[in-house]
């Protein structure tokens, strides 16, 4: 589905995006945790092991919305004929693992 300034859109079910924005939120969280860490002044060593723990949770985010755009998206363009979603995945992947 195409919005009108030519970008993708995707309905998601409730599920879905409940558990993605639960995720989000977690993450935003760790991130303004990080953000007053450095306002305190606390300790780099500290900081750095929040840093990877916010790190960790976005590639978890990465890959439960992979899974969900493969299982969904892909899938169903596939069934449909649009074998260029192959392309954009791939596409997508090589980003993903820069």
């Amino acid at each position: 589905m195409e919005k009108g300034d030519g970008y993708k859109m995707k309905e998601r079910q409730e599920k879905e995006y409940k558990d993605l924005i639960h995720r989000l939120n977690r993450i935003e969280g760790q991130i303004r945790g990080i953000r007053g860490m450095v306002e305190e002044g606390r300790y780099c060593t500290d900081i750095l092991v929040q840093v990877a723990a916010a790190n960790a949770a976005l590639n978890s985010f990465n890959k439960v919305l992979l899974a969900n755009h493969i299982r969904g998206c892909v899938v169903a363009d596939i069934k449909e004929g649009r074998d260029e979603t192959i392309d954009e995945l791939v596409e997508t992947l090589q980003k993903l693992m820069k």
